[in-house]
C-alpha cells in the first residue's frame, strides 16, 4: 500500500511539474502544467488502491482481480476482443474487397511487436481499460515523416500521463531505459492509440472498478476475508457442555481433554467445548455462515459486479437466475455480443481508422464477429441455405464466400449468385410408354 501510495504521489507530481519536450516528433506547442485539484488526487488515490472503500478493502487493479467475478468478467470481455478478426478493407466501385495482404493485417491480427501475439495484445488492452480506463498502445513509424506504422507497443496505463493541449492530447509515457533507470517522452496524438472506454470525457475513460463496482468489488474482498477466516477456524460452530451442578477446574480440565482426545480441536479452539455449572445457559455461541447469510451476500456480490461490466451473470458463473436474453447458446452469444460487446469494438475501429489510415482513401478497418454469432451446425445449413437463394428467393452469397468461411478452397464456377428468374427450366426426359418423334433421315 506505501508503495502505491508513493506512485501516485510520483505521479500528481509529475503531471504539476512543467517539462521541457525533448523527445517530441514535430515541434508543436510546448507543454503546459496541469492544474489538479483535490478531487483528481483522492480520484488518482482510488486508482492506485489508497483510499478504502467503505467496506475498509482497498480496490486497485490489482486487488480487484483476486476477486473471481471481476477476474472471470476480465478474462471474458478480453478473450472476445482478442479473438474477434480485426479485418482490413479495400474500398471499390461496388463497395468493399478483403485486403488480408495489407501489411497491418499482420501487425493486427499476429504480431504487432516483439513481445507481444496480437492476442495477448488485445488482452492486454482490454484489460487495462476496464480496470483503469484506458487501453494505449504506441505506434512506431517508419520514419518520423512517414505515415506508415512498422510497429505497435502496448503501454501500462499507469506508465502513461494523458493532458490536453488545445484540441488535441499529448502523451506523457514513462518508460524503462536499457541502464535500468526510468525516462520518459511525449508522444503526439496520432502517435497514440488510445482505446477508451465508457465515459470518455476527451482525455480519459471511467474505470469499471473505479466508479461502477467499486463498493461491490471491496465487499466481495471482505466477504472472501471473512469466508477465508471462518474456515481457516474449523467451519464450524463452538459447543456449549451444561452440567446441572458444580465442577470443580481439574474436573472441567479433565472432561476438555478427554473432548479434545475423542473429536479432536481442530484449527484454533473451535471444538473445545466450553463448561457451563449452575444452571448457566447460552443460546448461541457463534454466528455461522449461513447465520451471516454469508453466501447470498458473495452470490449478490457476483451479480453486481456482473451488471457492472456489462456481462450476463451466467457467462461468468452465476446460472441461479435465469436470462433475459433469451435461452440457448446462440442467443447468449448473440445477446452478448450485441450489448456487451459491441460498443467497445465500435469504439475501438473507429479509433484505428483515424489512427491508421487518416486520409481515409483506400483503406479502412473493422472487427468482424461472424465468428461469434455462428449457431449450431443445423441453425449454420439454414443459414447458409437462405443465403444461397432457393425458390423463389434470390442468393446473397455465392458458395465460394460460403466455401471460404468454413476455410475451404474455392470450386470453378462458384463465383455466381444465384437468380431464379434467370434459372432456365431444364426439359424433362420423355417416358418410354410416350409415343417417340421419328429421328431426322
Amino acid at each position: 500500500m506505501e508503495n502505491s501510495a508513493q506512485i501516485a504521489r510520483d505521479r500528481l507530481s509529475s503531471i504539476l511539474a512543467v517539462d521541457q519536450v525533448e523527445r517530441e516528433r514535430a515541434p508543436r506547442a510546448a507543454v503546459p502544467a496541469v492544474d489538479v485539484d483535490s478531487s483528481d488526487a483522492v480520484r488518482m488515490g482510488e486508482i492506485f488502491g489508497v483510499v478504502p472503500t467503505a467496506a475498509g478493502a482497498v480496490v486497485s487493479p490489482s486487488s480487484s482481480m483476486r476477486v473471481s467475478s471481476v477476474y472471470a468478467a476480465v478474462r471474458l470481455i478480453a478473450g472476445a476482443i482478442a479473438t474477434t478478426p480485426c479485418s482490413f478493407y479495400r474500398r471499390t466501385k461496388d463497395g468493399r474487397e478483403k485486403a488480408n495482404d495489407h501489411d497491418y493485417w499482420w501487425l493486427f491480427n499476429e504480431q504487432p511487436c516483439g513481445r507481444f501475439t496480437a492476442a495477448t495484445m488485445w488482452e492486454f488492452l482490454a484489460t487495462q481499460m476496464l480496470l483503469r480506463g484506458d487501453g494505449i498502445a504506441y505506434l512506431v513509424r517508419e520514419n518520423r515523416y512517414s505515415p506508415q506504422v512498422t510497429g505497435v507497443i502496448p503501454v501500462p496505463r499507469d506508465q502513461v500521463d494523458i493532458f490536453r493541449v488545445g484540441d488535441e492530447l499529448r502523451y506523457r509515457i514513462y518508460d524503462q531505459l536499457p541502464d535500468g533507470s526510468w525516462g520518459y517522452f511525449v508522444a503526439l496524438q496520432d502517435d497514440v492509440l488510445h482505446f477508451p472506454g465508457f465515459g470518455f470525457d476527451g482525455v480519459c475513460s471511467m474505470s469499471v472498478i473505479q466508479w461502477g463496482a467499486r463498493q461491490a468489488t471491496g465487499i466481495a474482498i471482505k466477504a472472501d476475508e471473512h469466508a477465508g477466516s471462518t474456515f481457516s477456524g474449523g467451519a464450524s460452530v463452538q459447543y456449549a457442555v451444561k452440567v446441572p451442578g458444580k465442577m470443580t477446574k481439574p474436573q472441567q480440565d479433565d472432561f476438555r481433554e478427554a473432548w479434545v482426545a475423542k473429536y479432536g480441536a481442530g484449527n484454533g479452539v473451535s471444538k473445545i467445548p466450553l463448561i457451563l455449572t449452575e444452571g448457566l445457559a447460552v443460546e448461541q455461541l457463534s454466528m455461522t455462515s449461513a447465520d451471516a447469510q454469508l453466501l447470498e451476500s458473495r452470490k449478490f456480490q457476483v451479480v453486481d459486479i456482473a451488471r457492472a461490466f456489462g456481462v450476463p451473470p451466467h457467462m461468468v458463473g452465476e446460472t441461479s437466475a435465469s436470462t433475459s436474453w433469451g435461452s440457448g447458446i446462440e442467443q447468449m452469444s448473440l445477446g452478448f455480443m450485441k450489448w456487451g460487446m459491441r460498443p467497445h469494438l465500435v469504439r475501438w475501429g473507429q479509433e484505428l481508422n483515424r489512427k491508421l489510415f487518416p486520409v481515409r482513401a483506400t483503406y479502412f478497418a473493422e472487427f468482424n464477429v461472424d465468428g461469434h454469432l455462428e449457431g449450431d451446425s443445423k441453425a449454420q445449413a439454414e443459414y447458409f441455405g437462405k443465403a444461397l437463394g432457393g425458390p423463389g428467393a434470390c442468393g446473397w452469397m455465392t458458395s465460394n464466400e460460403v466455401r471460404a468461411l468454413k476455410n475451404l478452397p474455392p470450386l470453378p464456377g462458384g463465383d455466381k449468385l444465384f437468380d431464379p428468374t434467370k434459372a432456365a427450366a431444364k426439359p424433362t426426359p420423355k417416358t418410354q410408354d410416350e409415343p417417340q418423334e421419328p429421328e431426322p433421315a
